[in-house]
């Protein structure tokens, strides 16, 4: 049993500071995030209509082509300078919050919000809530620095929080919030993490109800939807639907490394100013001819929600934007992902409720097959099954089609699975990591470490610390003991004078031994 003290230690160096951080993290991030989602949707009007203009007037296409050079020499010196603001939110978040990637909070603040907002009005089809989920991150770190005067390490929990806030305000999903933040960010559950994302996501939910009506803006990320409830004789449709976009999951992901090694091998002497303007010059020549082919995709799936367009339409669609997208992500263009792989699994579901339909099935199923296929599409191209489930229920409207919506989420996952395809965000991830390591290799450490008085580690679970990247404790020897414990689940609780057999790999160890002293304690 534990002692009073033992309670109190816990809920000092635990509950307390977590809540902390989660009710300022969360709703800090609640009101920055309404906030850009205002100015995003005026710019985002300011380039539609521009598009129209140029639709219209073709002759300025010259003048608009000769603006979109000068933004991309503009954006290329910024990256130069500051390399964390480049590419998707998401994917840099997660990276930030495993300990993968270093960044300036403020910097990265206010950099991804101005930034993101210049790619909105070039029309590159990326979206809101990978920058919405990298603002969360780096306020979590400035709301860190001045609370936590003693133990820093504390920053990383609070950036999760934020995380997790920034993402359930962008998308109106709260619990795949916290899910997102457990499930991809961290791949892991623990009571530390679950209690800061929880606080943070409610913290986030409760100013967003106060203040999205105030300010006009929309907390749901998709309107109620009126869909079909499956019955058992229609087992078939989600393992048919899991099978499809499972298939075309693996494909878009091979494609992601095709187009990754272009612009990487096939245009390296090229200069990224260049590599930025082709991608906005190809945004601008399809974007004028229709609206459909660019911008974010969140207008593209309530279209396709009302009934779609023609097959050879939608096809098309389908490959330009993904096309557009994936080279805007690899050119390292500021915006999300995530809303634009979701307008691609809904083109290619779109794709197949047309083919059943032609083959007889009724056109009420056109519905539930699109929310299905994004599911599978979650689940699919990022790996997140757990997430696509809640966030079915939360978005997509399929509470009544939950035991559907698992099937298909599963298959999709294990099809994935089976062909051994990484996610779309590990995928990004290790592309930034060859980057910024261009002709650097992994160092490979196996040591011993003592748990020092007054560190960090002590009182927590081993599975609820935030090592650095990649570091994985093998065991744990108490002080007085002569055999160490394999810990299998993380469940040690760790307590002074343990003696920690670690292993770990690092670019720079100098960085990974500061991170680790900061937890145990100890001379850096």
């Amino acid at each position: 049993m534990k002692s009073k003290n033992q309670y109190l230690n816990y809920f000092v160096n635990l509950v307390f500071p977590a809540c902390v951080f989660g009710v300022a993290g969360g709703g800090a991030t609640a009101v920055i995030v309404l906030i850009y989602k205002l100015l995003a949707k005026y710019v985002i009007g300011a380039s539609e209509a521009v598009y129209h203009l140029l639709g219209m007037y073709p002759y300025i296409i010259p003048l608009a082509l000769g603006v979109l050079f000068l933004i991309c020499v503009a954006l290329s010196m910024i990256y130069k300078k500051a390399p964390d603001l480049a590419g998707g939110g998401i994917p840099n978040s997660i990276g930030i919050l495993r300990g993968v990637f270093s960044f300036h909070w403020l910097r990265s603040l206010i950099g991804t919000i101005a930034l993101s907002l210049v790619t909105f009005f070039t029309g590159a089809p990326l979206g809101n809530e990978g920058p919405s989920v990298q603002i969360g991150t780096a306020i979590g770190k400035g709301l860190s620095k001045p609370i936590s005067k003693k133990h820093g390490v504390w920053s990383r929990y609070s950036m999760s929080g934020g995380a997790s806030a920034g993402f359930a305000v962008a998308t109106g999903a709260p619990v795949s919030g916290m899910m997102f933040v457990l499930e991809e960010a961290h791949q892991r559950i623990s009571p530390m993490l679950l209690i800061v994302s929880a606080v943070s996501v409610s913290s986030a939910a409760l100013v967003v109800e106060l203040l999205s009506p105030v300010l006009d803006v929309s907390a749901a990320l998709f309107p109620a939807l009126a869909q079909l409830t499956l019955s058992v004789k229609d087992l078939w449709l989600p393992v048919i639907i899991g099978c499809a976009v499972g298939l075309f999951s693996v494909l878009f992901l091979r494609y992601y490394r095709i187009i990754s090694a272009f612009f990487r091998k096939r245009l390296k002497k090229i200069g990224h100013r260049y590599k930025i303007f082709a991608v906005l010059a190809l945004t601008l020549a399809v974007g004028v001819i229709s609206p459909d082919f660019i911008s974010t995709g969140h207008e593209l799936i309530i279209s396709l929600f009302e009934g779609g367009g023609a097959v050879y339409m939608i096809f098309l669609l389908l490959l330009v934007r993904s096309t557009l997208t994936l080279s805007a992500n690899t050119a390292g263009m500021t915006g999300g992902i995530f809303i634009p792989l979701l307008s691609i699994g809904a083109l290619f579901s779109a794709l197949i409720a047309k083919g059943l339909i032609a083959f007889g099935l009724s056109g009420e199923y056109f519905t539930v097959i699109l929310t299905l296929g994004i599911v599978a599409c979650i689940s699919g191209m990022m790996n997140m099954p757990l997430t696509a489930i809640i966030f079915s229920v939360e978005a997509l409207s399929l509470g009544e089609n939950i035991l559907y919506v698992i099937i298909s989420a599963a298959v999709a996952f294990i099809i994935v699975e089976l062909f051994k395809a990484k996610s779309i965000n590990d995928s990004v991830i290790d592309n930034k990591i060859e980057k910024l390591y261009p002709s650097s290799e992994k160092t490979v450490i196996d040591t011993h470490v003592t748990v020092r008085e007054g560190s960090f580690a002590i009182g927590k679970q081993v599975r609820d610390v935030f090592w650095p990247a990649n570091l994985f404790v093998l065991s744990v020897k108490r002080a007085g003991q002569e055999y160490s414990e394999i810990d299998e689940h993380g469940g040690i609780v760790l307590a002074e004078g343990d003696i920690l057999h670690i292993r770990y790999s690092t670019y720079n160890n100098e960085i990974t031994e500061q991170e680790l002293n900061s937890i145990i304690g100890g001379e850096k």
